[in-house]
C-alpha cells in the first residue's frame, strides 16, 4: 500500500487567523494618525479618553466581540463629533448652508463620496487619520458640492 503525503492531512482551515482574536487590553487602535492604547476597566461608567489610553467599560471577563464592538462604538463617535465640527467650518468659509452628511461603514469606499441625492458620505475610520487630513478630505468634498451661483448674463460679473 502506498503511504499517504503526510500534507493531505493537514487542515487547510488551520492558518485562517481569527480576526477578533487582537482585541485584548493593551491592545494599539489607530487614532487621529497616532494611535490609543486600549485599556479595559469595570469601574467607569463610559468609555474615556486619557492621554494616549482608551478605557472602556465592560463587564467582567468581555468577549473580544464585546471589546471590538465597544471600542469602535467610541471611534464612531469620535468621527461623528470631528467630521461635523470640519462641515460646519468648511461651509461657514464657503458662506453655504452645511450639506447633509452622514457616516459611512462600507467595507470599500472612498474617504469622502456624494450620493445621488447630494448626501455626503464620509468614512468612519477616517477618525485614524490625522486631523490635518480629515480637514483636507471634509474640505475638497464640501467644495466639490458646493452649490455655484448661476448667472441669466454671463458678463454680469465683468466692469468694464
Amino acid at each position: 500500500m502506498k503511504k499517504r503525503n503526510p500534507q493531505l492531512s493537514l487542515r487547510l482551515d488551520a492558518a485562517v487567523a481569527d480576526p477578533l482574536a487582537p482585541w485584548l487590553d493593551g491592545k494599539w487602535l489607530p487614532y487621529l494618525g497616532a494611535g490609543l492604547a486600549l485599556r479595559l476597566s469595570t469601574g467607569r461608567e463610559a468609555a474615556v479618553r486619557e492621554g494616549s489610553n482608551l478605557h472602556i467599560t465592560l463587564p467582567p471577563h468581555p468577549t473580544a466581540r464585546q471589546i471590538r464592538d465597544c471600542a469602535e462604538a467610541w471611534l464612531r463617535d469620535e468621527a461623528r463629533r470631528l467630521i461635523e465640527a470640519a462641515v460646519k467650518r468648511h461651509a461657514d468659509r464657503l458662506g453655504c448652508r452645511p450639506p447633509r452628511w452622514t457616516l459611512s461603514f462600507a467595507a470599500r469606499a472612498n474617504w469622502a463620496q456624494a450620493d445621488t441625492t447630494g448626501t455626503l458620505r464620509f468614512h468612519w475610520r477616517l477618525i485614524e487619520q490625522p486631523v490635518a487630513v480629515i480637514d483636507q478630505v471634509v474640505g475638497r468634498a464640501i467644495a466639490a458640492s458646493a452649490p455655484t451661483e448661476h448667472h441669466d448674463d454671463l458678463f454680469a460679473g465683468l466692469t468694464a
